[in-house]
Order: structure tokens, then sequence, then C-alpha cells
């Protein structure tokens, strides 16, 4: 067993990673019923335009970044939220 190595990094980036599917699923799933709700008053709204090419790089740098272990849940929360701010 000394040969073997163990990689906690990985797996915890796999078990995030579902997690995070099974949130979004959810989330969708609510966003749905409150659109329902609202009636077609929601859907004649104009759509955001989204985030910027640069700021979805950037994302992906920091996804990265989160997956590697080089920074925290809560570090990559905070960088995340002031991308998605600006």
């Amino acid at each position: 067993m000394l040969g073997r190595r163990r990689r906690p990094l990985l797996r915890g980036a796999a078990m995030a990673g579902g997690a995070a599917l099974a949130y979004h699923a959810g989330k969708r799933g609510e966003q749905r019923t409150d659109e329902a709700q609202a009636g077609p008053a929601a859907e004649t709204a104009p759509a955001s335009a989204g985030p910027s090419q640069d700021s979805m790089e950037t994302l992906k740098q920091l996804g990265q970044l989160h997956e590697q272990g080089v920074l925290t849940d809560e570090e990559f929360a905070a960088q995340k939220a002031k991308v998605l701010a600006s």
C-alpha cells in the first residue's frame, strides 16, 4: 500500500461538482415554477447580457485554481462574487 497515493483534492472536487449539479438543477426547477406563476409579463422582460468574455475567462481561471486547491472555498466565492458584480 505504500506505492498507492490518494488524491483527496480530486475526490473532493468530484463530489463538489456533483453537489453543484444537483443544486443548479433544483434552482432551474424553482426558476421554472416562478416563471409559470409570474405569467406572460415575465416572459416579455428583456434578458440580461450576462457576463462578458473577460469575466468568463476570469471565472474559468478561478475555477481551475479552486480545483487545484490553491483557493479555498471562501476565497473562491469572494473572487467569483467580485467578478460577477463588475
